[in-house]
């Protein structure tokens, strides 16, 4: 399911409940009352500083440019779906995706067996796209996910293991105390581990199987008792069993779990990070951060607060820090980017403090891939790598050569992969005719700069400290079997997915010489007597530079390609003087365009850095503003495409729900009509993912089964979120439900939502009601 609501729903509840507000203050991954004094680990110590360059080597200084947003294991995910092209919207590298338990435990009565089927069709789909999945198995999950079952226990556990009802969230909750589920639950992370560590299709596994969505809580049946609810958490002695065995079967994929205290804090001393599952949100009143810790406004539960409570707040070093962008927030993460507004907490902060590697974040699907905030962010996130030096000589005769390059860290977080660094050599064609795989290893490439916490006393907020350096790395690589004649020296790193999937997104550097196919430019060499001596001449400039189509916000370009003594690597064009693309190719289709016409030119460049003369300019225009049409139908729930099994409205996007009491969760279609009965829980999505900026109005045509249901949820869009009866309306009413259909018509921009960017419509039911309300239709008009 996409964009679920999921601790997000437990901080909703919490903050409604006059009585719960002491519970949440003190709750910790088991729902624990335990008080912490805060024992920050403090400043961590700087690595070794790094080797020189070999005497007699020449420096090739390698220029910087903005690295790509879509690079392996970073970034953000949006969840797998059957069929999805996962390709579109922003650019990224990663898929989330759930699995239940007793979808791989599917014997009733042996535990010992497991059919991986479902992974492995999940985990093949996601790879034919070139990307690397993030997984992780539940038990139970309130409502289940439309695609996966909300009860997920296997009934292998059935007669062996006690069962109890969580009445808050309708789940079943197995006695995770229970000896036979332990046993199973052991042989269980053992046998994943023994077919999936190392995978190159699998990039993070969150811990799981333990609590409410996996999540290692089950608010509020926790051990807050005094609530009148019991405990349904195991004891941390048992949970400690469920981490250890996780971290004896995995030795290479990286493993993160929920709370840095989950468990005991049975994690912290082992190859294990932490996913926030609500990053960068705040909540409450007043407003408090969910991710920053009570020195930067956070509040005492707070997931960073809680790392400084245990003393690992520079976990991140070894272990990757995951999870997702609170779902509430996502369509409006990064519009007051490097701060927030509202109920978005200072991103960047989140994003440095944390040393954010990964973040799923479904409503990413709509964001530009020009918006300059979401890029800064994406390329912040996790490690952004550029070659900074390249070190040879100019000319070699021998039968070897010694080559050096420096890689520097500008992200928050290094690689966590030993991936092969592979040298090469390109002739004048651009083909790659000797390569030499290196010991390198780019772990040990640290940010060059880190976050200090208040909490650390070295200096007021934002104070950065120095930390990792440009790295250097040096080999020698045999000549043998190389014809003399100048080359490009190139560079790049392995994607083990590359071997399984030739879609397979590539490591790539923030330089421009860095091209497509995953090899970096060092410059040029020369081979044997008479060789070359460094690449000066530059490519010529292109020629034919022609506008082949244009649509309300894009224009298309070609041109004719340039010429180079040894070898063109890419373009670099130019709008109005400033540069907006890097081409490898002769094509270019300029996005994100308001109405009206551009200037534009081309420059050639090659491997060692040289660019050519711009082309002749050209001037082109955007297409004309068609008339706004007469309206755009979300969702009119005729049956066609049918809810919820194609899980499709009529603009042909996602949609579902989950945790409502009929239609197995997702509520029920029936004479053209969505039914949505609800008690305290429930939500619903419908991807909307492009722009409605023709339209005034946000219609919904609904009716309650008891009238007056505006007070009992919330209604998303367009980066705003109300409960739905505190939308003003034109002449500054509000809406009212009643027992008959009625057409509310909600001003778009009235009420501050974005119609360039409206990403999802969602509703959720966490506000005390019990009712069912009836949409017959959604839709945008005039």
């Amino acid at each position: 399911m996409r964009t679920t609501p999921r601790w997000r729903r437990l901080a909703r509840a919490v903050v409604t409940c006059t009585v719960a507000a002491t519970a949440v203050l003190v709750l910790g991954p088991s729902g624990s009352a335990a008080a912490f004094t805060a024992v920050p680990a403090g400043p961590p110590a700087r690595p070794a500083a790094p080797g020189s360059p070999g005497a007699g080597l020449t420096d090739h200084p390698l220029t910087a440019a903005p690295s790509p947003l879509d690079n392996p294991l970073k970034g953000f995910a949006r969840f797998y779906f059957p069929g999805d092209n996962q390709n579109s919207g922003y650019p990224r590298s990663l898929a989330w995706s759930y699995f239940g338990l007793s979808e791989v435990m599917t014997s009733a009565t042996d535990c010992g067996s497991y059919n991986w089927s479902i992974v492995d069709s999940a985990l093949n789909e996601i790879a034919s796209y070139g990307n690397q999945a993030a997984i992780r198995f539940y038990m139970e999950y309130p409502g289940g996910t439309g695609s996966h079952p909300g009860n997920a226990i296997p009934h292998c556990f059935d007669g062996h293991v006690t069962y109890r009802n969580n009445t808050y969230w309708g789940t079943v909750s197995p006695d995770y105390d229970s000896p036979y589920l332990l046993s199973a639950v052991q042989n269980f992370i053992a046998a994943f581990g023994a077919r999936y560590d190392g995978d190159p299709r699998i990039g993070f596994i969150n811990l799981g199987l333990v609590g409410l969505w996996g999540e290692w809580h089950t608010w509020p049946f926790d051990t807050d008792t005094a609530d009148g609810y019991p405990n349904l958490m195991p004891t941390d002695a048992h949970a400690a069993q469920i981490v250890a065995a996780f971290d004896a079967a995995f030795n290479t994929t990286k493993l993160e779990i929920r709370y840095p205290d989950s468990a005991g804090g049975a994690a912290n001393a082992r190859d294990i990070g932490y996913h926030d599952d609500s990053f960068c949100y705040k909540e409450g009143s007043p407003l408090a951060g969910v991710t920053l810790p009570q020195s930067l406004g956070g509040a005492s539960y707070a997931q960073l607060q809680r790392a400084l409570n245990q003393g690992v707040e520079n976990k991140w070093i070894t272990d990757s820090m995951g999870g997702e962008v609170r779902p509430e927030i996502q369509s409006s993460a990064f519009t007051s980017w490097p701060g927030g507004s509202g109920q978005v907490d200072n991103m960047k902060a989140c994003i440095e403090l944390e040393h954010t590697t990964w973040k799923i974040n479904q409503t990413s699907q709509s964001y530009s891939p020009t918006d300059p905030n979401v890029a800064a962010a994406v390329r912040l996130m996790g490690y952004d790598l550029s070659a900074t030096h390249a070190y040879y000589a100019n000319s070699v005769s021998g039968s070897t050569a010694t080559v050096g390059v420096t890689i520097a860290n500008n992200g928050v977080a290094p690689f966590y992969y030993p991936w092969t660094v592979t040298l090469g050599l390109k002739n004048s064609a651009g083909t790659v005719v000797k390569t030499w795989d290196t010991p390198w290893d780019l772990r040990t490439v640290m940010p060059l700069k880190i976050r200090a916490f208040p909490d650390w006393n070295v200096g007021a907020d934002p104070t950065y400290r120095d930390f990792g350096y440009p790295q250097y790395f040096q080999s020698s690589v045999s000549l043998s079997g190389v014809a003399s004649g100048s080359y490009q020296l190139v560079l790049r790193v392995k994607n083990p997915l590359e071997a399984l999937s030739p879609a397979a997104k590539k490591l790539r550097f923030g330089n421009a010489t860095q091209n497509a196919d995953g090899w970096l430019g060092l410059g040029s060499i020369g081979v044997g007597t008479g060789g070359g001596g460094p690449d000066t001449t530059p490519p010529s400039a292109p020629t034919g530079l022609a506008s082949t189509g244009a649509t309300t916000t894009s224009i298309s370009l070609s041109w004719n390609a340039s010429s180079d003594d040894v070898g063109v690597t890419g373009y670099q064009v130019f709008r109005n003087g400033t540069q907006v693309g890097t081409p490898t190719g002769t094509t270019f289709t300029d996005t994100g365009l308001t109405a009206g016409s551009y200037t534009y030119t081309v420059k050639a460049r090659d491997a060692a850095g040289n660019v050519s003369a711009a082309s002749a300019p050209l001037t082109a225009s955007t297409s004309s503003t068609p008339p706004p049409p007469p309206g755009l139908v979300l969702d009119d729930f005729d049956g066609t495409p049918a809810y919820p099994s194609a899980a499709q409205n009529d603009l042909h996007k996602w949609t579902g729900g989950n945790c409502f009491l009929n239609g197995g969760g997702n509520g029920v279609v029936s004479g053209g009509a969505l039914a949505l009965q609800y008690n305290n829980c429930g939500w619903f999505g419908s991807d909307v993912n492009q722009d409605v900026s023709a339209y005034q109005y946000l219609v919904v045509r609904i009716k309650g089964a008891s009238g007056g249901e505006q007070t009992q949820f919330n209604l998303s869009l367009g980066g705003t979120t109300k409960v739905f009866g505190d939308y003003t309306l034109d002449g500054g009413g509000h809406p009212a439900i009643t027992t008959a259909y009625q057409d509310i018509k909600i001003p778009m921009a009235a009420n501050g939502i974005s119609r360039t960017s409206p990403a999802q419509l969602a509703m959720g039911f966490w506000y005390g009601g019990n009712s069912t309300i009836t949409i017959d239709s959604f839709s945008f008009s005039n």
